[in-house]
């Protein structure tokens, strides 16, 4: 075996490395949303949604416990999981911001089933009951069943890679 000589000297495990090596992952594009009862809706922006299993139907997704939304995804019942469109970044960029008012307008949403909060034209959405919150470093793991959805928003999917959010190329 023969290693190249332009390839980097490889580098012990970090927080630095493991973010150096997913900013060159495409992710699609999700917001997860939830309802308090106290204080409204609160939602976030995900790149690590993930199907689950088809039997019974499952997703996961990973939210940070110092977050903002983890207080009420850590008791919700139901989720809502949405996946964004092409056109739809700066939707992701007002979820994905510290202390913005996610739900204010532009934002355009309407009470679901279960109660939770659902965003209006994306490409499709879920609301899930959640089954699990399992722990994972300083994230959580939440599996949810699908209950109800809609996949027929018109549209590509919002891609994000290299630190941004882009789209899909031809």
């Amino acid at each position: 075996m023969t290693v190249s000589s332009d390839l980097a000297a490889p580098q012990l495990a970090s927080p630095e490395l493991l973010r150096s090596v997913f900013r060159r992952h495409a992710a699609g594009v999700a917001v997860i949303t939830a309802q308090d009862p106290h204080t409204g809706p609160v939602g976030f922006t995900a790149t690590s949604l993930t199907s689950v299993a088809a039997e019974p139907p499952l997703i996961s997704f990973g939210v940070g416990t110092g977050s903002s939304s983890w207080p009420v995804i850590a008791e919700a019942e139901y989720v809502g999981v949405h996946i964004l469109g092409e056109d739809q970044h700066e939707l992701a960029a007002t979820f994905a911001r510290s202390g913005a008012d996610r739900f204010a307008a532009p934002t355009s949403w309407h009470t679901g089933p279960q109660g939770v909060p659902v965003l209006d034209g994306v490409l499709a959405w879920l609301v899930g009951r959640v089954v699990a919150r399992v722990p994972a470093g300083d994230h959580r793991i939440v599996l949810a069943e699908a209950v109800v959805g809609d996949p027929t928003g018109p549209g590509r999917p919002l891609l994000y890679h290299q630190g941004s959010f882009t789209a899909l190329r031809d």
